[in-house]
């Protein structure tokens, strides 16, 4: 039987290809994507808004706690096996991700880098100190006692759309509140309005200047976060293949630009 997508195999060979991934490669895990078929609008608050008012911390984490006893739930599915598979087989230069899921490194993807960071991580603002999501949740379910069960839909960036959200009660940072200081908490991600740390795109870069190729899989590109990358790998000449349902900003630099699903896709590697 012949393979559906042999132009994948041509332009890949046997190069070790750095893989870009974005929300397409999480749906068939349940997580809606941003600007695929049958998205969901969304107005993604910025990072400016979370800081400016408690108000909106307080909208954020209302929707954001209904969100996470779903996203919490995500497995990963046939393109995340795929993937590590690859990377057993030393055919992998590397794995950068827009997805803040961790459904990589769940599915034992090793040294993945989360370029706009987890949603399993929560930051304070105020003190620096870093901890698990999963601790934060729990304080919030004892704060909010059957909230996180309100229903309304999934938006991708892990929260859900709530109609009213001034009954919900937020939780600051324990070690903030010894100290008598505020203690904002915010999911450790990049929000609109923030910047990925320079070290962490300087990594990226690195990894992109020693691909024998680039894979994009499930990314429209349409922030430059990613397409920068797909620039640079353009700039040295090696293949880009895209595989996106639905056109990308970086079309026009694909070596081979495949409109369909990942997962079926990558089989035409294994």
């Amino acid at each position: 039987m012949s393979r559906p997508f042999p132009q994948i195999v041509s332009a890949l060979g046997d190069r070790r290809c750095l893989v870009l991934t974005g929300a397409g490669v999480s749906t068939d895990s349940g997580i809606p994507d941003y600007r695929g078929p049958g998205s969901i609008a969304r107005t993604p608050m910025t990072y400016q808004e979370f800081v400016a008012a408690p108000e909106a911390r307080q909208t954020y984490w209302a929707r954001a706690h209904v969100g996470w006893s779903r996203m919490s739930g995500a497995e990963p599915n046939r393109t995340h096996v795929a993937l590590v598979e690859l990377q057993g087989a030393g055919r992998l230069g590397g794995l950068i991700t827009q997805n803040v899921d961790g459904l990589h490194e769940r599915a034992g993807h090793l040294d993945t880098i989360d370029l706009h960071g987890r949603l399993d991580r929560v930051v304070c603002l105020d003190c620096g100190q870093r901890t698990p999501r999963s601790s934060l949740h729990e304080r919030l379910v004892r704060l909010n006692p059957g909230y996180a069960d309100r229903d309304g839909p999934t938006r991708p960036d892990g929260d859900v759309l709530l109609a009213t959200t001034d009954d919900f009660v937020v939780a600051d940072c324990l070690r903030c509140a010894g100290r008598g200081d505020v203690g904002r908490l915010k999911p450790d991600v990049v929000f609109f309005g923030e910047s990925v740390a320079k070290p962490l795109v300087q990594r990226c870069f690195d990894l992109v200047e020693r691909a024998e190729a680039l894979l994009v899989l499930g990314s429209s590109l349409q922030v430059m976060s990613g397409l920068r990358f797909v620039r640079a790998a353009a700039k040295r000449e090696i293949p880009v293949v895209i595989v996106n349902r639905g056109p990308t900003r970086g079309d026009d630099l694909a070596t081979v630009r495949i409109n369909a699903g990942c997962a079926e896709t990558l089989a035409q590697l294994s």
